[in-house]
């Protein structure tokens, strides 16, 4: 079973990668972008059976820091 795990910067919290990028946009001459946040998608290939709360474990205790990032699960 294939899920996807789509990561972001919480709200608030600077995000230097996406600056960057809206940035590197602009100096292209793409002037109508006016904010850009950058996350990561994780994908798992689970065994059948395996239950979104095992997936919300992975996320809580691995693939995301709750501190600054939320995280949305796609199962």
């Amino acid at each position: 079973m294939k899920t996807r795990v789509h990561v972001m910067l919480k709200d608030g919290v600077l995000d230097p990668q996406g600056e960057a990028i809206r940035h590197a946009l602009g100096a292209m001459g793409f002037d109508s972008v006016e904010g850009v946040r950058q996350g990561k998608v994780i994908e798992l290939e689970l065994a059948d059976g395996t239950s979104q709360d095992e997936v919300t474990q992975m996320c809580e205790r691995l693939l995301a820091n709750t501190v600054i990032e939320s995280y949305r699960i796609e199962m």
